[in-house]
């Protein structure tokens, strides 16, 4: 069986989704296709970890990647579903059964923890649920939509970093500096509630405000950590997309990967060129709403390849 599973662009919510507070979290069009006909050479570790002595089926991510620089876009999480869901589909399980991803998520969700220390999760949950969604440690995933008349604009950075390392130096500082590792994360919390709030609301405005300081509260816990969570430069270009009634934040746990503008219309030409200038680079991708399921056809996967 071939099967697919979606990338995602963690909006509001990193870092404070594993203090039990809500992510907002968009499944995106790039992401891995899975062939059940064909072997991997190698397993990912959280492939490894989900299908033990299974065989891996293979796996193409290439569109989550530049070369060998990873996007940002969940590809360790989008591999393990797809791969997963490979298996599951063989057995003749329906992917858009309730009950078989329910069971999906949870035997990735596992696999994924245990290959990277940890996690919230979040990743998994949106390759396999697809749209946009709230999503909240330990509870089920709600399905949310993001307030209308919003432009998504997505660019892809000059530098990469891995989740498991930027948590590592967070997670350090709460030995180092609780005090300061505290004030940091609570501040986080109460963003990703109001965020959350905003997107129940409709409120285009507030959200995009909550994204906003979720930039700057991502900004102070890397400068508290001593880790660049938001690369330099940043900071001017998000108050050039504040004069835009927009926002410009790194998605997830940050470091480098992938940036995201929102705002009422698309971002300038102005805003652009000094993206561009900043090594960003616009990705095209869009909206992925179904989530992990079958490939439609050969054709499209050989495409993909």
């Amino acid at each position: 069986m071939r099967t697919f599973a979606p990338g995602k662009l963690v909006l509001t919510g990193a870092y404070a989704v594993l203090e039990g507070a809500p992510a907002i979290v968009v499944a995106v069009s790039r992401g891995a296709y899975a062939d059940s006909s064909r072997t991997a050479l190698s397993a990912t570790p959280e492939v490894a970890a989900a299908l033990g002595e299974r065989t891996a089926p293979h796996v193409d991510a290439s569109s989550m990647f530049v070369g060998a620089r990873k996007l940002g876009l969940g590809a360790s999480a989008a591999i393990l579903v797809a791969s997963v869901a490979a298996h599951e589909a063989d057995a003749g399980a329906d992917l858009a059964s309730p009950s078989v991803r329910e069971r999906l998520f949870a035997v990735a969700q596992g696999a994924h923890a245990h290959a990277q220390g940890g996690g919230s999760g979040v990743d998994v949950a949106t390759s396999v649920h697809g749209g946009v969604i709230q999503y909240v440690m330990g509870q089920p995933v709600k399905r949310v939509a993001l307030p209308e008349g919003l432009h998504v604009h997505v660019f892809a950075c000059g530098t990469s970093a891995r989740t498991s390392e930027l948590r590592a130096e967070v997670d350090r500082l709460a030995h180092t500096n609780a005090g300061a590792h505290r004030a940091c994360m609570d501040d986080l919390v109460v963003i990703a509630n109001d965020s959350a709030r905003a997107i129940e609301a409709g409120g285009a405005t507030a959200f995009v405000e909550g994204l906003r300081r979720t930039a700057r509260a991502l900004a102070r816990l890397g400068e508290a950590a001593g880790v660049g969570i938001v690369p330099a430069g940043f900071d001017a270009l998000e108050a050039l997309a504040a004069s835009e009634d927009a926002s410009l934040s790194v998605s997830g746990a940050g470091g480098g990967d992938v940036a995201v503008y929102v705002g009422p219309s698309a971002p300038s030409p102005t805003f652009l060129e000094r993206a561009h200038a900043l090594g960003l680079f616009s990705l095209d991708l869009s909206l992925d709403n179904k989530g992990v399921r079958l490939a439609p056809d050969a054709t499209a996967f050989a495409a993909a390849s």
